[in-house]
């Protein structure tokens, strides 16, 4: 049987949780799929990779859960994995048919709350980056996808780490709202400094989860690693 690892950056300060939390969302992964075994491990975790891909045969795929091909993609991963013989796939957040796939949890969302797009306002809460205008850039072609695939009344992107802030993006969106983190975990930035910023706009619309706890896309990622 073939094997896939999924690998997200995790939580350096506390690497444990992070971890669990990726074993869980490998776990849900791997119930979807059918002919391929997911496994997964953190960069944080100090030798959580190597020792997983260690107990796994050449030709093992990693599936990077990261927002953009950036440092951690394409400096910090390959140092991990060393000499080892594996296959590195895209990460989620270039992957083209993620714009699609959000749009149809977007247009769900949308279904059952018996809101218009173009009445509703769209925030797309992202990471951004003091250093690189990669991540940036990922998240703007994102939300410019969006927007030719649905009309919604405004789309806004805010950022963690550069401007302009999600506070920003979400101030006077005023009547229906959803604001969808682009985010490729629900960790630290997802469950303090979006709502955080959020509360500072006085948004009052909806939050939906990150993009990779979307159906749509978890059932993609599944789809993508039967492949192999």
């Amino acid at each position: 049987m073939p094997h896939a690892v999924i690998v997200a950056h995790g939580q350096p300060s506390d690497p444990a949780p992070a971890e669990a939390a990726l074993a869980a969302f490998a776990q849900k992964i791997d119930s979807l799929c059918h002919r391929v075994s997911v496994s997964s491990a953190t960069l944080a975790a100090p030798r959580a990779l190597e020792e997983c891909l260690d107990n796994l045969p050449d030709g093992t795929t990693i599936y990077p859960l990261f927002m953009a091909r950036g440092w951690f993609v394409t400096s910090a991963l390959p140092k991990r994995i060393g000499a080892r013989s594996v296959t590195v796939l895209d990460p989620l957040g270039i992957d083209p048919d993620l714009p699609a796939l959000a749009t149809a949890a977007l247009h769900q969302e949308l279904t059952d709350r018996r809101w218009v797009a173009s009445e509703t306002h769209l925030v797309i809460a992202a990471h951004g980056s003091g250093r690189s205008p990669n991540p940036a850039a990922v998240a703007s072609d994102f939300a410019d996808k969006l927007g030719q695939m649905t009309p919604f009344k405004t789309i806004r992107t805010g950022f963690v780490e550069q401007s302009p802030s999600i506070a920003e993006a979400a101030t006077a969106c005023e009547g229906n709202a959803l604001c969808l983190p682009f985010f490729a975990c629900t960790g630290g930035h997802v469950l303090e400094d979006v709502p955080q910023e959020l509360a500072r706009a006085g948004f009052k619309g909806h939050v939906m989860p990150v993009v990779s706890e979307l159906p749509q896309i978890q059932l993609h990622i599944a789809a993508r690693l039967d492949t192999l």
